[in-house]
């Protein structure tokens, strides 16, 4: 159950530091510069694919460590 736990926990690294940066305009806020941060913004493609896959594994991830927590 610890190597599972292991994998879920190294593939759930790997595929967050996959995804783009929502946040990137966040930075502009603070110096002042034109930002679209509300603007609405669909994923799209591999986008969401990726993000479904990050939903997974940290559910995954969450049920591993509760059952892990009870044995």
């Amino acid at each position: 159950m610890q190597t599972v736990l292991l994998i879920v926990s190294i593939l759930l690294i790997v595929i967050v530091l996959l995804q783009s940066g929502k946040a990137e305009s966040a930075s502009q806020i603070i110096s002042g510069g034109n930002s679209d941060l509300f603007s609405n913004r669909k994923e799209r493609g591999s986008e969401l694919a990726i993000s479904r896959i990050t939903m997974a594994l940290g559910l995954i991830f969450f049920v591993i460590c509760v059952v892990m927590s009870f044995v």
